[in-house]
């Protein structure tokens, strides 16, 4: 069954957010507010099997730092799993970061999610850490850094 990939919409908020702790496997709905979908939908990406939500990518650039774009939430259903869509996903979100002129992409982790960090490491990223309360005190976490490659006009 074909995958399509569209930009992400406001109202797939709530499709994402019921599905959010089931694909992550653990309490995670506080971590994505329907405020990244409100104002982040442009750089986000929602990815649907026969209608059906199958994967998802949640990023914006940052509007402190003109270099970088942060990729926030990202998750693939289970049974959608191991194809290559996550991989897909972050294609998408490179391609559009790197047309608005970012030369890196950052994201983070907690320190037990042994497969984000692999599925990083394998995308080419830079792996800090786990970095003594990044997200405050005891909230340690794994950082991710890749440099966005510059694609020539001819080379496209």
């Amino acid at each position: 069954m074909a995958t399509e990939i569209r930009t992400a919409d406001p109202l797939d908020y709530e499709r994402i957010a019921a599905v959010l702790d089931a694909w992550w496997g653990r309490d995670v709905g506080s971590i994505l507010p329907r405020l990244f979908l409100d104002h982040f939908w442009p750089t986000s990406f929602v990815a649907e099997s026969a209608g059906n939500l199958s994967g998802f990518l949640v990023g914006f650039l940052s509007p402190a730092d003109s270099e970088l774009a942060y990729v926030h939430a990202v998750a693939v259903a289970p049974d959608a799993r191991s194809h290559g869509l996550a991989r897909e996903l972050y294609s998408r979100f490179l391609t559009h970061a790197r047309a608005a002129g970012r030369t890196r992409v950052q994201a983070i982790t907690v320190p037990h999610n042994h497969a984000s960090i692999a599925f990083h490491e394998a995308l080419g990223f830079e792996v800090s850490g786990p970095v003594p309360d990044y997200n405050g005190p005891g909230r340690d976490r794994v950082v991710f850094e890749r440099r966005i490659p510059h694609v020539e006009a001819g080379n496209r």
